[in-house]
C-alpha cells in the first residue's frame, strides 16, 4: 500500500435487535430496572453475574437464577472508535465498546461519550451510564456510557 492508497475501510452498520418477542421474568426485570435508571444482573449456578440478564448461563445451558442489583459502573474492556452517523443518539465521534459492570464476568455492548476526543479512551476506563430523561424500559434508556465524574 502507497501512501496515495492508505484509507480507512467502511462498511455501513446498524446495532438493532430486529424481531419481537415476549421478554419473560428475567429480562422483564432487567428492562424494568431499566425504566426506573437501575441495572439489574443474573447469578448463574457458578456464582458468575451477568449484565445484561440472560436467561440461561452460556457456560452450560443452565437456567440463571436469582436477581442482582448492580451499581451503575462498569470499566471499558475493548471499543473501536466512530464518527456519529444521522441515526446516532451522540452528535461528536464516539467509542463503541464492550463494557463490564462492576460485579459481573460478562460484557455490555453500548456507546462510550468522551466528548469527542479519541485520547480520552481507553481499555480500563471507569464509565457510568448516561440515563435518558423519559425511560422506557429499553437498552436505549441507557443514551450512552461515560467516564465516571461527567455527569
Amino acid at each position: 500500500m502507497t501512501d496515495q492508497t492508505a484509507e480507512s475501510l467502511r462498511a455501513p452498520y446498524t446495532i438493532e435487535f430486529g424481531f419481537e418477542r415476549t421478554v419473560g421474568p428475567k429480562i422483564g426485570a432487567f428492562l424494568g430496572g431499566l425504566r426506573a435508571a437501575r441495572l439489574f444482573g443474573v447469578r448463574t449456578a457458578g456464582g458468575h453475574v451477568l449484565c445484561p440478564v440472560l436467561e440461561f448461563d452460556p457456560a452450560d445451558g443452565s437456567a440463571t437464577g436469582a436477581l442482582v442489583e448492580l451499581e451503575p459502573k462498569g470499566v471499558v474492556l475493548q471499543w473501536t472508535w466512530v464518527p456519529p452517523r444521522p441515526a446516532d443518539e451522540l452528535e461528536t465521534s464516539f467509542a463503541w465498546a464492550l463494557i463490564r459492570i462492576k460485579g459481573t464476568t460478562n460484557s455490555m455492548f453500548h456507546a462510550v461519550d468522551v466528548g469527542g476526543n479519541p485520547a480520552a479512551m481507553k481499555s480500563g476506563l471507569a464509565v457510568t451510564p448516561r440515563w435518558r430523561t423519559d425511560r422506557v424500559g429499553a437498552i436505549t434508556d441507557i443514551i450512552c456510557f461515560q467516564p465516571i465524574g461527567e455527569q
